[in-house]
């Protein structure tokens, strides 16, 4: 089968989705604007890339009429689109069919409550699909939500390679926990270092031998006042900022960790990858109550559900997951079962396949 996925090169889920296409044997064309290009040489060679040449939000505009052209020579079986708002408006006015609108997040949680034409925008970005796509069901209803209506949605879970995301046996020194996530304000780094500063000070009164550290995986506009943060709590030898590593070296690193610890405060996480890859671990998982977690981790199953921006239940979950090591393996084996059953990403690929095979130019 052809396809022509529009998507930001960038990004890593676009990355993965391609491969995947690329590896059951489909002839892949990946397009994207100037600004959303490759960063990384992690795109199969076998997925054609086309780079379009405006960049910023107009390149969602003036890319049209090339994109229109090179859809006209490429013929392609499928087009997927993926983020309801940008590549949904290039794809509306490249007058690109049959199309599969992707949706993934910040595009109909954020974008259509901007403005009201922000909304029409998208609404006409849905209905011109001719089928769309949620990795969750929380999405699926917010699409739901926006348009007034019940529709035709199928989900397409963001899953884990299995194989990569497993448990591995690492050596630990210190009891470890961790997040691996942009340092950004909507992933709500700032109260997981609070959460810890709190459980450090528990730990002092209660004069208990452990000495626990805080190691945070990611890059983003706020390191440098996360990092001050730590310092102010006079707790900064004890959280380590490791920067960026390759979505390969994730696995390691979560398996270093004993609690992975994500505070996402907002309702676009609406997937709970991060959660995933650590269940698939075998790490359990203390949450944040956004919809995307709420999903995806059982409460008291795989890990602990709090309530968002609230650092005192987190210590709270991190000092009972920290005391009972029964628990935290029983969570653990609980995660990797869940992550087996619904979010094995060859299974989530099959998926993707089937709804290509229904839409696709007969």
């Amino acid at each position: 089968m052809k396809v022509l996925f529009l998507s930001n090169a960038k990004s890593i889920h676009t990355v993965k989705w391609v491969n995947a296409l690329s590896d059951r044997g489909h002839e892949v064309h990946l397009a994207y604007k100037k600004d959303d290009c490759p960063v990384e040489k992690n795109i199969d060679k076998r997925v054609i890339l086309h780079q379009l040449k405006s960049s910023g939000t107009k390149g969602y505009y003036f890319n049209a009429m090339e994109l229109n052209k090179l859809y006209k020579t490429i013929k392609p079986d499928i087009v997927n689109a993926h983020y309801a708002s940008g590549y949904g408006i290039l794809a509306r006015y490249s007058k690109l069919k049959p199309l599969i609108l992707s949706v993934w997040g910040s595009d109909v949680y954020d974008f259509p409550y901007q403005s009201k034409i922000k909304m029409n925008i998208l609404k006409k970005n849905i209905n011109f699909a001719g089928k769309i796509a949620s990795t969750s069901y929380s999405m699926a209803a917010q699409v739901e939500n926006i348009m007034g209506k019940k529709m035709d949605i199928t989900i397409t879970p963001f899953g884990v390679d299995t194989k990569l995301f497993r448990p591995i046996k690492i050596k630990k020194r210190d009891f470890t926990f961790g997040v691996v996530k942009t340092l950004s304000k909507k992933y709500g780094i700032e109260y997981i270092i609070k959460a810890f500063k709190i459980l450090l000070d528990r730990i002092e009164a209660e004069n208990l031998s452990v000495e626990p550290k805080l190691e945070i995986y990611g890059k983003g506009n706020l390191e440098g006042e996360l990092k001050e943060l730590t310092k102010e709590l006079d707790i900064s030898d004890r959280v380590i900022f490791n920067g960026y590593i390759p979505n390969v070296n994730v696995p390691e690193a979560i398996n270093a960790m004993d609690v992975f610890c994500l505070g996402s405060e907002s309702e676009s996480e609406s997937f709970g990858v991060a959660a995933v890859e650590a269940m698939a671990c075998e790490v359990p998982v203390i949450a944040t109550n956004v919809s995307g977690f709420k999903e995806v981790v059982v409460n008291g199953k795989t890990g602990i559900i709090v309530p968002k921006k609230d650092e005192t239940s987190m210590a709270e979950a991190m000092y009972k997951l920290m005391r009972d090591s029964e628990l935290r393996e029983k969570m653990g084996e609980g995660g990797r079962r869940r992550v087996l059953e619904l979010y094995d990403w060859e299974k989530n690929v099959d998926i993707m396949e089937d709804i290509y095979m229904q839409y696709k130019v007969l």
